[in-house]
């Protein structure tokens, strides 16, 4: 028995032992195979070759790829904003979606349009964000431009999902980072932000849960000195904006305005009506957030008539204001809807608003070589100030490469007048864009843009395929990129084919009504007169300063005024000296020609009504000459 028991032991050892032995071997092949797979050697592979392999792979995932187009495709609801970059004139435009009536397409294209060649860019990086729509984007002086949230849906839109990520671009490089924060703001759509000095401010925006949608009136502020996010606390009792989405938000030297903007509330048997806001606001900044409070502004002169879909953008201590639309509850079966093309300007030291009206495009008159010695003088006059007042520059070697505001001001409309000439020739309207909601907008050096938009005209959505111009300075036209209006336009000759009838029943009932309303259109005229004449004189609220005068360039008045508003300068600015206090008297002065800009703008008015003006000659105060 010990004989057997002895061979069955040895039996097994040598099992296991040759069981080892192919698992070992197993083992090795398995190794490999996957060292083939990822391209080593049968031996063992040096560290610093597997780290740098990684970092290859990782440099490939943020490569960014940049290649020139011709134009984005059609899409709603993208975002537009100016590369932050000092003296770039770029726009960036990011995402959107498009829907050919069955199905919708979401985008994470990233383009850019520099203004100086007309060229347009397309952006592509394995690092961007996932494609969405109705997101949220905003530059940074500092040079980033920061994007949050958005929206996606299934292609037959049954569900949707909203994100609540936070990403940066940077605006040289084009490489997008993605910021990871588990405390932020949630997720949502709708959302507005702002700048202020070296916070992003968020507010508002919703979220859609398929049965009902939540609207949202958080306020966040996203730091860039430590990009991260913190909520603003408001005390228990502090009141504060309603939720809403799709409102207006601008920066101002003391905060943030909050404007107008669209939000649910409870209706019968728990269905929800919408809410067009027309409320303004002024988020009063401190560097502690403890310390930040809502401000309400009181409704004061003419302002716009209810709407949505329409946001102001910010422009020189002003908010300018494109389109929207506004729906009339006449039944529950029926909808209609008003949609406006007018642009308006909304003044935020004097929380005013004012139309703003297209002129007649002015003939171009041959260009004549420009005395330099007004320039000079004006440099002789502001060093001359600063040397009365011991606050020229300490060293002027620093200096002698800058150039003047007066210089790059000269340089700026050369390089306009340069784009005008070289570039092609786009066509120009003298009247404003088609009537639209959602139209995306950004302003570059006194340009105002407009991106695409919605229609809609019964049940159906047009989606406006365009792109403009508007020059805030002259207001002289519509510079016309592209625009397709093809769909809207077929629609609108069969909707004609079928309610011509209607309409003739319509006209008959209406010239039976005028007879009855002489007495009220003999008294709409006076109505309008009184406007008129309101508008006229525009409360003027600093008016010891010095005022632009009619067709004068921003450029001609600052040569006017520019000592004035140096000394001014010196007042308000006890710690700067030379360079520094030049900046800060052009800053006064160009916020002084924009402040101005409505009241100059009916002065200019009043003049072509009164004869014309063929021509503005401006007097060389520096040669004498005696009036006969």
């Amino acid at each position: 028995m010990a004989k057997k028991d002895k061979k069955s032991k040895e039996a097994k050892k040598a099992r296991t032992a040759e069981k080892q032995k192919k698992n070992q071997s197993k083992a090795e092949s398995k190794d490999k195979k996957l060292a083939k797979k990822l391209g080593e050697d049968e031996d063992d592979q040096d560290i610093d070759e597997i780290l740098a392999q990684y970092a290859k792979e990782q440099e490939q995932f943020e490569a960014v790829h940049i290649d020139v187009c011709s134009k984005p495709s059609r899409r709603l609801n993208p975002t537009l904003v100016a590369n932050p970059t000092h003296g770039k004139r770029e726009l960036i435009l990011f995402g959107g979606e498009s829907n050919d009536g069955t199905k919708s397409h979401f985008y994470n294209e990233l383009f850019s349009y520099t203004i100086d060649n007309d060229t347009w860019r397309k952006i592509v990086s394995k690092n961007a964000p996932l494609p969405r729509s109705s997101h949220a984007m905003c530059s940074h002086p500092s040079g980033i431009m920061l994007m949050f949230g958005g929206e996606f849906s299934s292609p037959k839109q049954s569900t949707f999902y909203h994100y609540g990520d936070t990403w940066i671009l940077e605006a040289d490089t084009k490489e997008w980072t993605k910021i990871d924060q588990k405390r932020g703001p949630s997720a949502r759509s709708g959302h507005r932000l702002a700048v202020w000095k070296n916070y992003i401010i968020l507010s508002g925006g919703f979220r859609d849960l398929g049965s009902s949608t939540t609207y949202l009136n958080d306020i966040w502020l996203f730091d860039i000195t430590s990009y991260k996010w913190t909520q603003v606390e408001f005390p228990p009792n502090h009141p504060i904006p309603d939720a809403r989405s799709g409102h207006s938000f601008i920066p101002y030297a003391d905060g943030v305005v909050l404007y107008g903007g669209y939000c649910k509330v409870k209706a019968k048997k728990g269905l929800q009506k919408g809410k067009v806001l027309t409320d303004c606001w002024l988020l009063k900044m401190k560097s502690d957030p403890k310390s930040i409070r809502f401000e309400r502004r009181r409704k004061q002169g003419a302002t716009p008539t209810p709407r949505v879909g329409c946001s102001l953008v910010y422009h020189k201590n002003r908010g300018i204001m494109f389109g929207g639309v506004y729906d009339y509850d006449e039944s529950e079966e029926q909808l209609d809807s008003e949609f406006y093309n007018q642009l308006y300007s909304y003044q935020i030291e004097t929380n005013r608003w004012y139309n703003l009206t297209l002129k007649p495009r002015r003939a171009k008159k041959q260009q004549v070589k420009e005395n330099k010695s007004r320039d000079e003088d004006l440099e002789d006059i502001l060093n001359s100030i600063l040397a009365k007042a011991k606050l020229n520059d300490e060293d002027d070697e620093e200096d002698a490469g800058e150039l003047s505001q007066i210089e790059k001001l000269k340089q700026l409309e050369e390089q306009e007048e340069k784009f005008d000439e070289e570039m092609v020739e786009y066509p120009m309207m003298n009247q404003y864009p088609h009537p639209r909601f959602n139209a995306t907008t950004c302003v570059v050096d006194d340009h105002l843009y407009i991106y695409g938009g919605i229609f809609e005209r019964g049940n159906s959505e047009f989606n406006l395929d365009s792109f403009y111009a508007i020059d805030l300075g002259k207001l002289d036209g519509v510079k016309v990129f592209w625009e397709d209006l093809s769909e809207l336009e077929k629609e609108e000759v069969n909707s004609d084919d079928e309610y011509d009838e209607e309409d003739d029943e319509e006209d008959e009932d209406e010239e039976d009504e005028e007879g009855n309303d002489e007495d009220d259109d003999d008294e709409e005229p006076e109505e309008e007169e009184e406007e008129e004449e309101e508008e006229d004189e525009i409360p003027d609220p600093r008016p010891w300063l010095p005022h632009p005068k009619p067709f004068e360039s921003l450029r001609a008045f600052y040569v006017r005024t520019g000592a004035q508003f140096l000394e001014w300068a010196i007042s308000s600015n006890r710690e700067a000296r030379g360079k520094y206090l030049k900046k800060a008297a052009f800053d006064l002065c160009e916020g002084r020609f924009w402040e101005r800009r409505e009241q100059v703008s009916i002065a200019e008015d009043n003049l072509e009504e009164m004869g014309g003006v063929g021509e503005v000659v401006e007097k060389d105060l520096t040669k004498a000459t005696k009036r006969r």
